[in-house]
């Protein structure tokens, strides 16, 4: 059946809405309106009544979409499944693309997938039958680069299951990375709810020229933000710069938009996005785009004074910007490539590659897949291959038999790249490496997006590099760090020595048209009530939900604190990918890995601590949390700045909810894990004074009081009790809203849209 498409009546409706609050969102604001504010402000559930204090109101939004990725949907639709409803309320998609591990090639691994995830796929093809969702089978695509193709549109809203939604910004979409929990308010048709966020300013001028790449202009505001710089924050782009560059290079920008922090990144509209939207047999979406870009720019007073509208202002030339190298471990790690050789040996990095990668949701269109080839064909033309194994992973099968067809594919194969599924794969760690032991350490160079410890193979000693494609390509020839592709030679076979040119323009629409695919959609039911989900009673991939049990009414006595996290504690840490992938959706499962990657303040070791209950050391963290389930007893996280950074992975707080975490106390929080945490019910508290943190001792019981007084805007007091007999008392404060501490309440946000649909 055809692909249910973003239709011109959707988008009309769409902004007559976005119009009609916008009339009162500016009488009630009297200014002009930055392009992030009228996408956002427009989509409000009630414009004349919401707060609009920046920094400090909840926003209740009415998104026009919902994407999940398989991974994060199967515990959003076991979660749907628990509200009783028969479709949702909004167009709803399902893209099977975390699931299926890079090895062999893109047969051998598909083959692989669908013999290894058979439960999980019909689970989640039947679901979606049954619900009204539309099914992208493994091998259609990663998600977001689907999405941009398929369904995204300048001035809509969207809400994903992945923390790279932000990619349909690139097409002037206000796209935002969700927990499960989020996703399923929106599909039963309740507002989603976000802290207004505040606005940084990115202006563009200048154009791209030369290696550098759309890649490297986020590689820069990476370093210059870092990775909490976008926190509760939108990022926008303006100026003559942001025409200057593909819609799809755009949409590079914003999906990195996600190591900032960021609540999302945006763009406005302009030719670039209407040339895309026509080349993927969209006209009609552009010829109402068209007619409507009052709607989806910036007011001219923001361009002429933006001081005046963004909390902070980042100045970039295009012209002036070289290709960046990030990492290793963040990618705020940033310096142009001519200092890449400096740092591999100031830092002792390992110079030789063990592996260079390409491709991914942030970097596979046709452009970047283009100018890949390029290098490539320079390479190539000279006998030269590359020195270390190149990877490469087409985003969607629509791209996939483009570069097949147009022989980009041909020219990375020929310098000895090996064409991986359309899927994640290595970049978000399903990856299956038989070069590199654990504890080994080694380099690794890709165009991906994150490159936390252990993200790409589980190795905690992989040092893992981002760059653009082109440039990693360059690289993969050279084989090692110590290179600089603008400068430096590569050796070919016979001796003779050559310098790379910097790859040719690219075309951002084949010339030919795309070869267009809905290979591997399946649409819904049209007997949906009579579908079976399908949850095998004996599965260890698919379990269905026990709601939380509510809050008891009382106050947090002594809790055994299970966790102190030093450093860097992200979603990763918290509830690591890789091989936990296959129990997405069978929390019991997947809750043997939480904490496994969380450094132990007290000992600087991961995965382990005390159990204060038997008074054994060096326990699993898992078995620890269990242990205290089985005792009856609660327990508490306690964690540094910027907590829970990184993916959406609601799982990060589901399993340690699931093991019985009462409440999260932290120096700061990430925007989504702290969301995350709220929704199921775990108190997120951060230290009013971040030096309490240092009180904190590995033997400790922790009290929260005054939880019978929990209201928005109230802080509580901790009591830390060390074992000596003394006490150390914390003031806390938390964003609760009036409606989460219902929340909180209940048990979990489920467990009240339960109640209230009952």
């Amino acid at each position: 059946m055809p692909v249910i498409e973003t239709t011109r009546a959707l988008v009309e409706s769409v902004y007559g809405r976005v119009e009609k609050n916008l009339g009162i969102v500016r009488d009630r604001l009297g200014r002009p309106l930055t392009y992030a504010e009228k996408v956002l402000l427009g989509h409000l559930a009630n414009a004349a009544e919401q707060e609009l204090e920046p920094g400090k109101s909840y926003l209740e939004l009415r998104p026009d979409r919902v994407a999940m990725q398989d991974a994060t949907a199967q515990m959003a639709i076991l979660q749907f499944m628990q509200a009783g409803l028969d479709e949702t309320a909004v167009p709803t998609t399902i893209h099977c693309d975390h699931l299926i591990q890079a090895y062999r090639g893109a047969s051998e691994d598909m083959e692989a997938a669908h013999t290894t995830n058979r439960q999980v796929y019909d689970f989640l093809r039947s679901a979606s039958a049954r619900y009204g969702i539309g099914f992208w089978s493994p091998g259609a695509g990663i998600i977001h680069q689907v999405v941009l193709e398929k369904y995204a549109f300048p001035g809509g809203m969207m809400i994903g299951t992945d923390s790279h939604t932000p990619n349909a910004g690139g097409l002037g979409m206000f796209a935002c990375g969700v927990g499960g929990a989020d996703a399923v308010d929106v599909m039963a048709d309740l507002p989603w709810e976000v802290l207004y966020p505040r606005l940084v300013g990115i202006h563009l001028t200048g154009s791209l020229g030369g290696w550098a790449s759309p890649k490297d202009v986020i590689l820069h505001v990476c370093s210059v933000l870092t990775v909490k710089g976008g926190t509760n924050r939108v990022v926008e782009y303006f100026g003559p710069g942001a025409a200057s560059i593909s819609c799809t290079g755009k949409g590079t920008i914003t999906n990195m938009g996600a190591e900032l922090g960021a609540t999302t990144s945006i763009f406005p509209y302009d030719e670039r996005m209407a040339t895309y939207l026509k080349a993927t047999r969209r006209e009609e979406l552009a010829d109402v785009a068209g007619a409507h870009v009052d709607l989806l720019r910036a007011d001219p007073e923001v361009e002429r004074d933006p001081g005046r509208f963004f909390d902070e202002v980042v100045e970039i030339d295009l012209s002036k910007l070289e290709p960046y190298v990030v990492g290793p471990h963040t990618p705020d790690l940033a310096r142009p490539v001519s200092k890449m050789a400096a740092d591999v040996r100031e830092h002792g990095y390992p110079a030789q590659l063990s592996s260079a990668l390409i491709g991914s949701c942030t970097n596979s269109s046709y452009e970047d897949m283009s100018r890949a080839a390029d290098v490539a064909r320079q390479a190539a033309a000279r006998g030269a291959r590359t020195r270390t194994p190149l990877w490469c992973t087409p985003g969607s099968e629509q791209i996939h038999q483009t570069i097949q067809r147009d022989g980009q594919l041909a020219d990375l194969e020929s310098i000895g790249a090996l064409v991986l599924a359309n899927a994640c794969g290595p970049c978000i760690g399903q990856w299956k490496r038989d070069d590199s032991l654990k504890g080994v350490a080694n380099s690794i160079i890709n165009s991906y997006n994150r490159n936390f410890p252990k993200r790409n193979d589980g190795n905690p000693e992989t040092l893992s590099f981002i760059g653009s494609p082109e440039v990693v390509v360059a690289y993969a020839l050279a084989g090692t760090l110590e290179f600089d592709p603008l400068h430096d030679e590569i050796e070919a076979p016979g001796g003779e020595r050559f310098a790379l040119e910097p790859p040719a323009p690219a075309p951002e629409i084949p010339e030919r048209g795309f070869v267009f695919s809905d290979e591997g959609y399946v649409a819904p039911s049209e007997n949906a009530k009579d579908v079976r989900v399908e949850v095998p009673e004996d599965s260890e991939r698919i379990q269905l939900l026990t709601p939380f049990e509510p809050w008891d009414g009382r106050d947090f006595e002594r809790l055994p604190l299970l966790l102190k996290a030093k450093g860097k504690c992200t979603t990763d840490h918290i509830s690591p990918a890789g091989p936990w992938l296959r129990f997405r959706g069978h929390l019991d499962n997947i809750s043997d890995n939480a904490f496994i990657g969380a450094i132990n303040a007290f000992t600087g070791k991961a995965g382990e601590g005390l159990d204060q209950l038997s008074g054994e050391t060096g326990i699993p963290l898992p078995k620890i949390a269990r242990h205290y389930k089985t005792e009856g007893r609660r327990w508490v996280v306690v964690g540094d700045e910027n907590y829970g950074e990184g993916s959406s992975r609601e799982h990060a707080a589901m399993s340690p909810r699931f093991l019985g975490c009462a409440a999260a106390i932290v120096r700061s929080f990430a925007r989504i894990h702290q969301s995350n945490l709220k929704k199921q019910g775990v108190l997120p508290l951060t230290f009013r004074d971040p030096a309490d943190y240092d009180r904190v001792a590995e033997t400790d019981r922790v009290s929260i009081t005054g939880l019978s007084g929990l209201a928005p805007g109230r802080p509580l007091q901790v009591i830390f009790h060390h074992r000596d007999g003394s006490e150390d008392t914390a003031e806390v404060t938390h964003t609760l809203n009036a409606d989460q501490v219902e929340w909180f309440k209940a048990g979990s946000a489920l467990n009240m849209l339960r109640r209230n649909e009952g």
